[in-house]
């Protein structure tokens, strides 16, 4: 992830799922959908931030419980960022 303040009251999602790291539509569309489902439940969390998500080239092999556990535990650790700062 890479964050960056908007200076608006609310948060804002970009994803950049590159063909190179994840070769396959259905791959690419899976990673997509987790990213913003975990977004919409934690963006009252995130006001005043934009938030671009980026795959690594791990992300295409897991599977959908582990790539569900790993984008969460990455939005808490942003959301306790943003409520520390």
């Amino acid at each position: 992830m890479v964050v960056a303040e908007n200076g608006l009251d609310h948060a804002r999602l970009g994803l950049a799922i590159a063909k190179r790291q994840v070769r396959t539509a259905v791959g690419r569309n899976r990673i997509k959908r987790v990213a913003r489902e975990g977004f919409r439940r934690h963006q009252h969390e995130l006001a005043g931030l934009d938030i671009i998500v980026m795959a690594r080239n791990g992300a295409a092999g897991s599977d959908i419980t582990r790539l569900h556990r790993a984008m969460e535990s990455l939005w808490q650790e942003l959301a306790t960022c943003c409520e520390n700062s």
